[in-house]
């Protein structure tokens, strides 16, 4: 049975760790798995192409179990499993759209990618948390 200040160190340290920082923690932690295992896919000789497909799948990985676990707080499943890939998907192609639209109208990718990020964060948070990892009432 916890004692009353473990308790209130759990309520301090739940209100000194916005969700929302957590989500966006979590996405630098995969991305860096992602890259740090293609870089280590590519020293080891595999094609460019493969190795960058395996350290999506590696980045893919850990930030679903890294928001089942930490940002949200429940149990990975295959429900939540299924909601994530449609999130990441539906994110993939509003990028897409985004750096179609850019190029299009300033003849420029990159704008595209920067103005996508923020988007796909926000997005994928607010259906993370209330779609994808939603906690029964």
């Amino acid at each position: 049975m916890k004692q009353h200040s473990e308790i209130a160190m759990d309520k301090l340290s739940a209100l000194l760790r916005p969700q929302f920082l957590v989500y966006v923690l979590g996405g630098v932690l995969s991305a860096a798995i992602d890259i740090g295992t293609m870089q280590m896919l590519l020293s080891r000789g595999l094609a460019p192409v493969a190795a960058a497909s395996g350290g999506f799948l590696a980045g893919l990985l850990v930030n679903y179990a890294f928001h089942a676990k930490v940002t949200f707080g429940g149990r990975a499943s295959a429900g939540s499993a299924l909601r994530y890939g449609c999130v990441v998907a539906a994110n993939y192609l509003l990028t897409i759209g985004i750096v179609a639209l850019t190029d299009w109208m300033l003849h420029s990718a990159l704008a595209g990618k920067l103005i996508s990020l923020p988007v796909v964060a926000v997005n994928g948070y607010m259906l993370g948390k209330f779609w994808i990892f939603r906690q029964p009432a």
